[in-house]
């Protein structure tokens, strides 16, 4: 039926109730997890307590060691986990499932190559086939990398945090981030260039490092000279004319930073902060050319402070730190409004990751006082070769108390991991989608009623014919060019879905044309569409007085569109039991776009299954 296509909007109920529903359920498990461990950790003090009473030993004690865990990957560590914890939470915002591929990752590609599109594409429709469990996943990982960084300080488990950190990172900036737009015209530093989740990447990386690595200057070096030539290079591309940097421009031809402020400005977001980046667009706008000269000369200066590394290496940094605040204050506008926001932009990752190389060009500093719990220094580095019965027996209650806190955090990852990699691996769409088009599948009850037609071969078919097959039925005209076409290749895919159920259904059509139900029309249709080849196949015609009393028998109003030979009716699809009675009947709107068919398809062959089993 023409005129009749719907639309998912960004805050369709259905989505959004299961995206509630599945944080209730997977919070609920990691809730009853983390007091599990709590009782674990208990039961493990009590037990140390009586022992120790038993015997007349002291019980386990924190043990000091000499240098305590370097000031650079602490500050990294604590800074990231924060940072992974604030993405997490704002992945909990309404939008997420159904906003974030239209208004997040796809414009994040679209000026990109077609190679990086391609691979953005995957992360698209992965998240659109499966939006509440895709969603719903990157919340628990980042909320759980965030904490696993947090809570375990030292050793394996802090170096798997980091490992955690870079691969989820990497998993964001490629295929979400679309490599940060680096491949991508108009690239700038000013608007998030090379990526905050790379920032992510690098820093868990470092984390991930052996204590070995974090002795001396060498790695602060490393990443402090490193960063020096990024913004070198990114001073050049700023500094290149003919990229719209260098005017402010008019009011219908804005410069590059004015148009990036006046979008935005109209994010959704406080007033406060709208007028902040509306005045920063209009200063652009009358000193564009001063702006982009001063942006220029202090990438360029601050990055040969931190590539020298000499004594302008603290001004440098502390230069860098107000341009980076300023930044992402009047231009990246925080990063995070709108509904969609997943992280406060790049400017605070690469300010702590600075402030992270900096710290490292300190050397670790010895101390009789630092002291840390029997824990991954003493247990896994310093004791290898005791066997586990017995170390365990020697954990300090503080470092046990950690390690329950270390495998709550792990939890919480694979919570979110588990859900992530079964949408990448299903192939079916999630059927909540076209509900929130179209609405739930109504429960029907009550014998279908009967028909004698003929199908796109001339042969007599009548619904008692089909009595033992699930008869899937509905009305398509045989002539329309818009909806009826994907409505039949909806109920092919259905037949793919059912797989080994399928020759027990038999898809019918029925016409739904006053006037062009000839048998030669019918079968013409078929073969368009590829139907021929469907062995449980039927489109069924007769004349035009049988096909009438068919459509008002199923309450289907059938009408000519006005100056043209389609038909105007509804479009709607009964499932019909082995029995001969109606089970459900579905509006069968195919919505907008691929994921929507695919939706229908997914709650068709969902629903066929139902009525086949029940």
């Amino acid at each position: 039926m023409p005129g009749m296509g719907g639309s998912t909007g960004t805050n369709a109920s259905p989505v959004i109730s299961a995206f509630h529903s599945a944080l209730l359920r997977q919070g609920a498990l990691i809730f009853a997890v983390l007091i599990g461990l709590f009782i674990a950790w208990n039961l493990y003090c009590s037990w140390q307590y009586r022992q120790a009473r038993s015997t007349g030993s002291p019980l386990p004690r924190t043990t000091t060691v000499l240098v305590a865990e370097p000031a650079a990957r602490r500050f990294l560590r604590i800074s990231f986990g924060m940072l992974w914890i604030l993405d997490g939470l704002l992945q909990l915002q309404q939008n997420m499932p159904l906003g974030l591929p239209s208004n997040v990752l796809q414009p994040a590609a679209a000026t990109s190559p077609g190679w990086v599109r391609s691979i953005t594409n995957f992360a698209v429709d992965t998240w659109t086939r499966h939006p509440t469990q895709a969603a719903a996943a990157a919340v628990w990982i980042q909320l759980g990398i965030g904490v696993l960084l947090l809570v375990a300080p030292r050793g394996r488990w802090s170096r798997l945090a980091g490992v955690a950190g870079l691969v989820w990172g990497l998993v964001v900036w490629i295929p979400a981030e679309a490599f940060g737009g680096i491949f991508a015209p108009g690239l700038t530093i000013l608007f998030g260039a090379p990526g905050a989740a790379l920032f992510y990447a690098l820093a868990g990386g470092l984390i991930a490092l052996p204590d070995r690595a974090w002795a001396g200057r060498r790695l602060g070096e490393i990443v402090t000279g490193g960063m020096g030539l990024f913004l070198i290079v990114m001073g050049v591309v700023q500094a290149w004319p003919g990229r719209g940097f260098w005017h402010g421009g008019t009011t219908s031809q804005p410069g590059s930073v004015v148009a990036m402020a006046q979008t935005m400005s109209t994010t959704s977001q406080p007033h406060a902060s709208a007028s902040l980046v509306s005045w920063f667009g209009s200063l652009a706008q009358a000193h564009g050319w001063l702006l982009n000269f001063a942006i220029v000369v202090l990438l360029v200066g601050v990055g040969l402070a931190l590539l020298v590394d000499g004594r302008y290496l603290r001004p440098g940094l502390y230069v860098f730190a107000g341009f980076a605040l300023l930044d992402w204050v009047f231009v990246q506008d925080f990063g995070f409004w709108g509904g969609t926001g997943t992280d406060p932009n790049s400017m605070l990752p690469m300010l702590f990751f600075v402030i992270g190389g900096y710290l490292a060009l300190r050397p670790a500093t010895a101390t009789a006082e630092s002291s840390v719990p029997t824990s991954d220094v003493v247990a896994e580095e310093q004791e290898e070769g005791v066997p586990w019965t017995t170390r365990w027996r020697q954990l300090s209650p503080r470092y046990s108390g950690r390690l329950a806190a270390t495998l709550g955090a792990a939890v919480i990852i694979l919570v979110g991991t588990a859900p992530m990699v079964a949408a990448s691996a299903n192939s079916r769409t999630d059927p909540l989608l076209i509900e929130s088009v179209n609405g739930a599948p109504a429960v029907a009850t009550g014998v279908a009623p009967s028909f004698h037609l003929v199908d796109q071969t001339g042969k007599p078919v009548s619904l008692q014919d089909l009595r033992g097959y699930t008869v899937v039925l509905t009305f398509l005209d045989p002539v329309c060019t818009t909806d009826c076409p994907v409505i039949a290749q909806e109920m092919r895919a259905t037949n793919q879905l059912l797989g080994s159920e399928s020759p027990k259904v038999r898809f019918v059509a029925v016409v739904a044309n006053p006037t062009y139900n000839a048998v030669s029309t019918v079968d013409a249709f078929d073969q368009q569409e590829g139907l021929d080849a469907m062995g449980n196949w039927l489109y069924l015609t007769g004349s035009t007085a049988t096909l009438r009393s068919v459509w008002r028998a199923y309450g289907e109003e059938v009408s000519n569109a006005p100056a043209g030979s389609m038909a105007v009716h509804a479009d709607i699809i009964y499932v019909i039991d082995s029995h001969g009675v109606t089970r459900r009947a579905l509006t069968a709107d195919p919505g907008d776009g691929e994921a929507d068919h695919q939706s229908f398809s997914s709650l068709l062959a969902q629903e066929i299954s139902q009525v086949m089993t029940s």
